[in-house]
């Protein structure tokens, strides 16, 4: 941009003016040379800024990896990280996901699935699964009927961690104790706090949201793709003009209400 500048201001000092001519000639180069510098400092600040981004980016990293280091400091080995997606929505699964990182691992932005958008969680999906052990565990819709989400919940992160290639000899799990074997603190807010929670939260979330977006094929008059099964008014609207499916929560509200209505109405009909 600079360059094209000077290649203006040569043509403009090239043409043989009159004095009003001259003042306006000068008016301009003023301007553009105004122009130059300005364009510059934005560019400076402009490159200030991304470099300001990377360095919160770090720090951040470094925060979050706190707990890791801590119990490398002990001469833990295999720290996994446990974190699930899916605890609050009207139908679909809860997945859990169980990320041990390697030795000297980093990845700045690495942060709570639910502070990114989901650009920014598929490119870091990308590469923690290309670089890390990871494991993936399912609750079913039945088992959250039958048993409650909080338990079902639990046994996913069971499974997950059971899905790795090693038996980690630490975990950090966000917010709930896992009834397992293994030495284990529970972090609330973990998934901001720790780069491994976070990366399990990723792990989890992106690995539900291409669950969600398979249903959405095979009942496409729900919006799945879009709500991931949760409570919005396009889904709850989709709920009462097509029914309940096999993958929605019966145990959860309003789909509990909603199918007691109907069952009740179709009993009176009887």
């Amino acid at each position: 941009m600079s360059r094209l500048f000077e290649v203006y201001l040569k043509i403009v000092l090239c043409y043989n003016t009159t004095l009003e001519q001259e003042i306006g000639r000068r008016n301009m180069i003023e301007s553009l040379v105004d122009a130059i510098i300005n364009y510059d400092i934005i560019e400076q600040i402009e490159i200030s800024k991304k470099e300001l981004k990377a360095d919160e980016a770090h720090v951040k990293f470094l925060e979050m990896s706190a707990y890791e280091n801590n119990f490398f400091a002990r001469g833990k080995r295999f720290i996994a990280g446990v974190d699930e997606a899916g605890r609050g929505p009207l139908a679909g699964p809860v997945v859990a996901a169980a990320v041990i990182l390697p030795d000297n691992f980093y990845l700045p932005g690495l942060n709570d699935s639910k502070k990114m958008t989901k650009k920014q969680r598929e490119r870091l999906y990308k590469a923690i699964i290309s670089t890390c052990q990871y494991g993936i565990g399912i609750g079913t819709v039945e088992e959250i009927d039958r048993m409650n989400i909080l338990e079902t919940t639990k046994r996913a992160m069971i499974r997950a961690i059971q899905n790795l290639n090693v038996v980690p000899d630490q975990l950090l799990v966000d917010a709930v104790t896992i009834p397992i074997d293994i030495p284990q603190i529970a972090i609330v807010k973990g998934d901001a706090r720790s780069v491994s929670i976070a990366a399990a939260s990723i792990i989890a979330k992106v690995t539900r949201d291409h669950y969600m977006e398979k249903l959405h094929e095979q009942y496409p008059k729900y919006g799945f793709n879009r709500h991931n099964g949760y409570g919005t008014k396009a889904h709850l609207e989709a709920i009462d003009q097509f029914g309940i499916t096999p993958e929605h929560r019966k145990t959860f509200e309003p789909v509990r209400s909603k199918l007691l209505k109907r069952t009740t109405l179709f009993d009176f009909m009887d």
